[in-house]
């Protein structure tokens, strides 16, 4: 079987997980609490597994190879995984980690390794300090970072962007679903139902494919692959691109999404060095070299083993190894999206936003929203919506005991902190009293799962004008109550009881206005506004 680290940390129902199975050569099946399991036959009879207890089986093996070439136990262990990984998937993959009888001491983003390797096999040719973009295209998922290592050492994150559900496996499947395709045609017979002849397939695709990066035409011949059917298939270089053109194109935007995230310029990219087997296409290479003006990509670090090569410092780091190397290393990464809170009328205030490097800590002062307001509930969220319901809600509590005074005038500080393990701590202030409530969010970096972030940050760009309008609304809305509240506040001061009684009624009539037209657009609150300003104006 493969393909335990698209399973892992997933959920059966996951719309990714159905499209794979289609073309996978096992069977996935669906187990407790909507979890993923793999049947594989052994000695006759089937057996159910997780992704982790498959992963855990590699990292044993591994494990296994290390204790026989240091000839003594290993218990300890750096794991790198994909930068976009989730919280779930890297939480699973401690789990793997722990069936194995390992004790995971740390998990690093595996562009941030390879950026550790490349530091390493270049540090006397860095002076000062160099931008480099990491472009690690692998089997199953794809990341994109763009790190500033200095000369002394340090290595500080910018910008991450990827997809966990990108690589190598979907190039292959592109290769099988199109050869399926044609063998349907050709003999008018569906492989799909065969699990053994999609494997072999698959195997053949995974050959052309490799070859096809050294030549520009191979062939795919498989005898008997399905009812006594010889297939043979011609595949050449720019076949292959072809039906691939749209991966290619989805990780070049990505590599610019990144380059927007880090708000660097293309010509302020020293290196942009390659990882991941897939990097070994040359359409993809091509492609990349375009996209930064023709210039020579960085290959002194083998695309393999640049990521083992990085994390194997790490875990000397860790292990208190005191060469200065290890000594000198220090990295500094970033939360991958934005986090705020929700304001009235449902606005999202954010407080840290996307790409902050970590640790840190900020702060934002608010008011209360209502005159002798005692206590205020703080909703915490994470996302890059304008709307805070949109978002993912990470938490809420509730800071009581606020003096009471006029709507504005008591002040609230809230400060949001994370610290380096990714631990989100929100604490909210009553200045007037310094009385304080504290929620602390553990893992807040990649709560989401990789679908939710995914949409988070893809409608955001799809619906960035529904976004815009929606802010217009906000601020119209409250420009309208801060007007109607202003009003209220000076018809005590009005004697002429005729004249406040009408403007009383104004009021009541806009306020319940309001009430019965939630769906009210910017121009209707804007004039309603107008309105208001002109039979003020009148009055006095």
């Amino acid at each position: 079987m493969t393909d335990a680290k698209r399973l892992i940390g997933r959920r059966f129902s996951d719309f990714k997980v159905k499209d794979d199975m289609n073309l996978w050569p096992f069977k996935v099946i669906e187990g407790p609490a909507d979890t993923p399991k793999i049947v594989v036959s052994y000695k006759g009879e089937e057996k159910e597994f997780c992704a982790e207890e498959i992963s855990s089986m590699i990292l044993v093996k591994m494990k296994e190879t290390a204790e026989a070439y240091l000839g003594k136990p290993v218990k300890d262990a750096v794991i790198t995984v994909p930068a976009y990984f989730n919280d779930s998937q890297r939480q699973a993959t401690k789990d793997a980690g722990a069936i194995a009888g390992l004790n995971v001491i740390n998990m690093i983003n595996e562009p941030t390794a390879a950026a550790i390797a490349y530091g390493l096999d270049n540090k006397s040719d860095i002076n000062g300090k160099i931008n480099v973009l990491v472009f690690d295209l692998g089997g199953g998922t794809f990341d994109v970072s763009i790190l500033t290592i200095a000369e002394g050492g340090t290595i500080e994150v910018k910008a991450v962007a990827g997809d966990t559900h990108l690589g190598g496996e979907d190039f292959d499947n592109r290769m099988v679903d199109y050869c399926v395709r044609e063998f349907r045609r050709k003999w008018n017979k569906d492989l799909t139902g065969n699990q053994r002849a999609l494997g072999r397939l698959r195997c053949a695709c995974e050959k052309a494919k490799r070859i096809l990066s050294s030549s520009n035409v191979t062939s795919t011949d498989l005898d008997c692959l399905y009812d006594g059917i010889d297939f043979s298939m011609k595949f050449s270089r720019a076949k292959f691109e072809e039906l691939n053109m749209g991966f290619f194109d989805s990780c070049m935007d990505t590599v610019e999404e990144c380059l927007r995230d880090a708000k660097m310029e293309k010509s302020c990219v020293d290196e942009v060095i390659l990882v991941g087997g897939s990097t070994r296409i040359p359409k993809v290479q091509c492609m990349l070299q375009e996209l930064f003006e023709r210039k020579e990509l960085c290959k002194s670090v083998n695309p393999e083993e640049a990521v083992a090569y990085g994390a194997a410092f790490m875990a000397a780091k860790l292990n208190g190894n005191s060469h200065k190397s290890c000594r000198d290393l220090l990295l500094l990464d970033v939360t991958p999206l934005s986090l705020g809170v929700g304001l009235i009328g449902e606005e999202f205030d954010v407080v840290i936003p996307r790409n902050t490097p970590i640790p840190t800590k900020k702060s934002k002062i608010y008011c209360t929203t209502r005159d002798d307001q005692t206590c205020v509930d703080v909703k915490v969220y994470q996302g890059e919506r304008t709307r805070s319901t949109d978002n993912h809600l990470l938490g809420t509590f509730t800071i009581s005991g606020i003096p009471p005074a006029p709507k504005g005038v008591a002040k609230l500080k809230r400060y949001f902190e994370i610290d380096s393990n990714g631990i989100l701590s929100v604490t909210s202030e009553i200045l007037s009293t310094g009385k304080t409530e504290k929620l602390t969010i553990i893992n807040a970096n990649g709560r989401l799962s990789k679908e939710e972030i995914e949409r988070m940050i893809e409608d955001a760009d799809k619906y960035r004008k529904e976004d815009q309008e929606f802010k217009k609304k906000a601020d119209a809305l409250n420009e309208l109550e801060d007007y109607l509240y202003n009003m209220k506040n000076k018809t005590k001061y009005i004697k002429n009881g005729a004249m406040m009684k009408k403007i009383e009624l104004v009021i009541a009539d806009t306020t319940k206005w309001l009430e019965q037209n939630q769906a009210v657009s910017v121009d209707e609150l804007q004039c309603k506004k107008e309105h208001l300003e002109s039979l003020w104006m009148l009055m006095f």
